[in-house]
């Protein structure tokens, strides 16, 4: 099951959510905790400047009256409030500030809670203590404007990184494509060069090698379906001329290495060819059911070929990729297994399957990594007259090519198994037939 967050995008977006977050949220943190001091010191600032101003005012014009809320109170009233040793530590700090503002010796109280907030303060010449009023330390704020803006930034931070880290993944995801299709053998168009200075270079890199693969691989399979070509007129004339022998056992002997050769020769031009297949999606179930009963009337000695088609009518194939998959499967079963042999298609939660499976010795384990590398040929078990080593090879080349992927193993312990699985975006959709005109 593929998850969101095993993506580059994934991991990219997932990071600047939790980077501007964080970020955000410290900023908040730090912005709250500055207004506070600065609250706090323009609070002592005040208070200081009311207690200065009280004073002069005192010395100046002592007959005039205190502003509201400014008084001076005689130290034996009992308005004094106590000094009290349990304050909160807001307050305490806010004390001890204006105390150092204050002469030395100057003693500050706050009011009694309940009422109005009030500053008491005192000083070594002071006569009376002097009342000013102070500012809330910590008045209730709501988290109105300020976190409204802060959504708004982060969303708009959010957005413009997501966007950034779509850009940066977008050449990265279509070379990674590039190269799923490459590593199938599919054919692959040059990838666009974009992005950081780096992912450009990686991605040349990559259209330089496709391109020299491409070259060697084009050049390989013309030389050998030229020399494959060559070898057909003199293989047919060998063949005429042997069919004119007089002496049977001698005609057929060689007419059975002739019809060998030119099997091989078959074989290298279908592995050369390397075009796509064009032909029309056939239903995988009809035409296994098709080529199975072809290949029990025309091969002469066949074994016993089974099936097991459990696919539904979703399952479509190219008519030729399928027909070529079934009868390399079906004559390697045939030379080197032994009946029955089972021909399956099944339908899975990622796509549709199938196997052709015998009942032999198998390969083996030591030898199943080069079972289906071209021109490769197993002994002792596996060789024979009139086989080239290309018939797994030519299987999973077409199968890439198709879009799947192949398996190779041997099952249980009753013969080689070969299992293809194709995913439901790989499977071509068979065409309605078009409707009656009246």
């Amino acid at each position: 099951m593929r998850r969101p967050i095993d993506s580059l995008f994934g991991r990219l977006a997932l990071l600047v959510v939790a980077v501007l977050l964080l970020s955000h949220f410290a900023w908040y943190a730090l912005m709250r905790l500055e207004r506070n001091q600065l609250q706090a010191r323009y609070a002592v600032e005040e208070a200081t400047f009311l207690v200065d101003a009280v004073r002069q005012h005192v010395v100046r014009n002592p007959d005039q009256p205190l502003p509201s809320r400014v008084k001076l109170v005689d130290p034996a009233s009992a308005e004094v409030p106590p000094e009290s040793p349990n304050m909160s530590p807001p307050l305490e700090r806010f004390l001890e500030d204006v105390r150092d503002r204050m002469p030395s010796g100057t003693q500050v109280r706050a009011g009694l809670p309940g009422g109005p907030p009030t500053l008491w303060v005192r000083g070594t010449a002071d006569h009376s203590w002097i009342v000013v009023p102070v500012q809330p330390l910590r008045p209730p704020r709501s988290l109105d404007r300020t976190v409204l803006w802060l959504i708004m930034i982060f969303s708009f931070a959010v957005m413009a990184a997501l966007f950034a880290a779509w850009a940066l993944q977008q050449p990265l995801r279509s070379l990674a494509q590039a190269v799923a299709r490459f590593g199938r053998g599919l054919p692959v168009p040059p990838v666009p060069e974009r992005g950081p200075r780096e992912l450009r270079q990686l991605t040349h890199g990559f259209n330089q090698m496709v391109q020299e693969v491409a070259r060697t691989e084009n050049d390989r399979a013309v030389m050998l379906a030229g020399v494959a070509h060559d070898l057909k007129t003199p293989l047919a004339r060998l063949r005429l001329r042997a069919e004119m022998m007089d002496e049977a056992k001698m005609r057929d002997g060689v007419v059975r290495d002739v019809d060998s050769m030119t099997h091989i020769v078959e074989q290298f031009l279908v592995f050369a060819h390397d075009g796509a297949d064009r032909s029309e999606p056939v239903e995988v179930n009809a035409q296994c059911e098709r080529v199975v009963r072809s290949y029990r009337a025309v091969a002469s000695g066949a074994p016993t070929v089974e099936t097991d088609l459990r696919a539904g009518p979703g399952f479509c194939l190219p008519a030729a990729t399928l027909d070529r998959i079934l009868s390399n499967l079906l004559d390697n079963a045939h030379a080197y297994g032994a009946p029955p042999i089972v021909v399956a298609t099944a339908r899975t939660a990622e796509g549709f399957t199938l196997s052709v499976s015998d009942n032999g010795k198998g390969i083996a384990a030591q030898d199943l990594i080069n079972a289906s590398r071209p021109f490769v040929r197993l002994d002792p078990a596996r060789g024979g007259n009139g086989h080239s080593g290309l018939g797994l090879a030519i299987v999973e080349r077409l199968v890439r090519r198709a879009g799947g992927e192949w398996e190779i193993g041997n099952h249980g312990g009753r013969g080689l198994r070969v299992l293809m699985s194709f995913p439901f975006s790989a499977v071509p959709q068979v065409k309605a037939a078009s409707e009656s005109v009246w």
